[in-house]
């Protein structure tokens, strides 16, 4: 055992085990081919890995680890994106439905007669020629002759027929009179009556758009509430108090539209 022994540390065997560190395969072989007895099939490298170091060449086998994957845990810790929600069309929202409301009751004020011509009174009649149905300012044009007397001139002179039947049909109680190609409406006076008939009309138009209103302000207010554990406090009471204002100034202009409405119906 000895003899092998030293023969294996001669220096030729040690320059053979230098030189051969980077082909594990070759050294595997030149040592068994070098060792009496020993099986050529049989690689003793790594029987001689702890050898090597004792005999100070320097060679440490090494194990490679793959890197382990990071854990859910890791990955929030590491990248969390917060989004943090968009609560404007809110407000946006609710402005939109008020405003809407507002053009409404316009609509519906322009409608009510008063003792007073005004050439956007016949703007809500629907006129029907041709087969089409489209309102009468897309028809004719309407201008103010007197104080109470109305002129009616169609683009197409072939339509002052239908035209006179749609004023004569609407619920404003007016009789055109034909003149050439176009018609003169009289706006009769209101009586006594009419004209507080009139303003019960104009105070229940004004309560339906604010009840519009208020309706469009509490939707905006249970969407911030149910979104508010999605944002700061001072940010959800800021939002509510923008609505609130929001709903203050639509309901303002609302309640001023209809004054102004009464007063030219009383006026008349």
């Amino acid at each position: 055992m000895a003899t092998p022994l030293r023969r294996f540390i001669s220096p030729r065997n040690l320059l053979l085990l230098r030189s051969s560190l980077n082909r594990p395969s070759e050294f595997s072989v030149t040592i068994s081919s070098n060792i009496p007895n020993s099986s050529p099939k049989t690689p003793i490298w790594g029987a001689y890995n702890g050898g090597c170091d004792r005999l100070g060449l320097g060679y440490a086998t090494r194990r490679g680890f793959a890197k382990g994957r990071k854990s859910s845990k890791d990955k929030d810790e590491g990248g969390t994106i917060q989004v943090v929600p968009d609560f404007g069309p809110i407000k946006e929202t609710a402005s939109s439905q008020m405003d809407a409301a507002i053009v409404a009751l316009s609509r519906e004020l322009s409608k009510i007669r008063t003792g007073r011509a005004s050439a956007g009174m016949l703007d809500h009649i629907i006129v029907e020629t041709s087969g089409v149905r489209m309102s009468l300012n897309r028809v004719a044009v309407v201008s103010v002759l007197e104080a109470q007397k109305l002129s009616v001139t169609p683009y197409d002179p072939d339509t002052v027929k239908e035209l006179e039947r749609a004023i004569v049909s609407s619920p404003l109680g007016l009789n055109p009179q034909l003149d050439g190609q176009r018609l003169v409406v009289p706006i009769p006076r209101l009586t006594k009556e009419l004209i507080q008939a009139m303003c019960k009309v104009v105070a229940k138009s004004s309560e339906d758009v604010k009840q519009s209103i208020r309706r469009a302000r509490q939707k905006a207010i249970d969407t911030i509430k149910k979104a508010a554990s999605q944002m700061p406090k001072d940010d959800a009471k800021r939002l509510e108090k923008e609505v609130e204002e929001l709903t203050k100034k639509f309901i303002k202009s609302a309640e001023d539209m209809c004054k102004l409405k009464e007063k030219e119906i009383t006026s008349s």
